[in-house]
């Protein structure tokens, strides 16, 4: 990692390539929240069999509502909307280039197959961010009123346009490259979210996002993490992939729609790994090609977890700042006792971030 000037280069010196994908999520995220607050009292409400009809999903409201809050069109939010993601976002590839990519070599274009780096964990990361980033998007182009469809397309496909531009990016920098496996996994995470919108005019399938910080009882192993991971917690949290875990979750009351069970409580596979201390091997070089770690005995593995989960935006209440936060951290998964396989074996975690 090179030395930063302050402390935004050095956050951002710190991405991979899925913590920029992240990154770019939360810019959307904040555009979505500041567009989203404006709105008045004043929605309609109408019934979701309405073809054409414009939406706001299940998201905001409680389960087994037959309407959905309905915006008329505005074209006055249109050109605002439109201006904070061109805004919003032009800014923030400008900040980025200035603080990351300038400080590595330009190259001419070329690929770079990073495909089996880090257990694949970066490339889920990337799918989770473009459905999340297309999903704060789509919302801020539904408070507009636009068309359905034209929202949908529009917003879903958000998260992997802008993640586009990151990867083209990378593909002009010698440290990296255009990775089509980026491109795939930003596709099937866009795809995630624009086939369910399409399909039912919500999210019943949900991608969710938990991150815990890995200490070690060695010594050499801490050190390690903060030389390729970065010191600070916000640097774990983007580029950390031990710490990450990454799940689908999905309301049971969907699955037994006649049953008592609280349109809340979800079941969420989850996934993740352990022991990676460089992206293919557990190997360290310094600038001059010595080698600074070396330790093959750390075994690199898979994990995968069983969970129960919470719909916090089926939380009822009437309160429309809290319904708009429940919905925005509705995209992490809420800590619970996980079932854990790995290494062939089951394990319980009490409590899992």
């Amino acid at each position: 990692m090179l030395p930063a000037s302050n402390l935004w280069s050095s956050f951002v010196v710190s991405l991979t390539c899925s913590g920029k994908a992240i990154g770019s999520f939360f810019v959307c995220l904040f555009l979505s929240v500041g567009a989203k607050a404006q709105t008045d009292s004043t929605a309609v409400m109408k019934n979701s069999s309405t073809a054409d009809s414009t939406y706001i999903s299940n998201t905001l409201f409680t389960p087994g509502s037959p309407s959905l809050l309905y915006f008329p069109y505005n074209k006055k939010r249109v050109r605002l909307v439109a201006a904070a993601n061109i805004v919003g976002y032009s800014a923030t590839m400008v900040g980025l280039y200035a603080a990351w990519y300038k400080d590595y070599p330009q190259s001419n274009f070329h690929f770079f197959n990073d495909s089996k780096e880090w257990q694949q964990i970066d490339k889920i990361g990337h799918a989770y961010s473009a459905y999340a980033a297309g999903k704060a998007s789509m919302e801020m182009w539904r408070w507009t009123g636009i068309d359905r469809k034209k929202r949908i397309l529009i917003g879903g496909l958000s998260g992997a346009a802008y993640q586009t531009i990151i990867e083209t990016l990378d593909g002009f920098s010698s440290e990296w490259g255009w990775s089509w496996a980026d491109i795939g996994a930003n596709i099937i995470g866009s795809g995630m979210l624009i086939g369910q919108e399409f399909a039912w005019d919500e999210q019943r399938i949900q991608f969710k996002w938990s991150f815990h910080r890995k200490r070690y009882n060695d010594p050499t192993l801490n050190k390690r993490s903060d030389d390729i991971f970065g010191k600070s917690t916000p640097e774990r949290f983007l580029k950390d992939y031990n710490g990450q875990t990454y799940w689908i979750s999905m309301g049971l009351k969907n699955i037994f729609p006649r049953s008592r069970i609280p349109a809340w409580l979800q079941v969420s596979v989850g996934t993740g790994a352990e022991g990676m201390f460089g992206g293919y091997e557990n190997v360290g070089k310094d600038k001059n090609g010595q080698v600074i770690f070396n330790r093959p005995d750390i075994k690199r593995y898979r994990q995968w977890y069983l969970a129960p989960d919470i719909d916090l935006t089926k939380i009822k209440t009437n309160k429309k700042g809290v319904k708009m936060l429940l919905s925005v951290l509705n995209i992490l998964k809420f800590p619970t006792p996980s079932l854990e396989l790995s290494n062939g074996k089951f394990k319980w975690n009490w409590i899992h971030f």
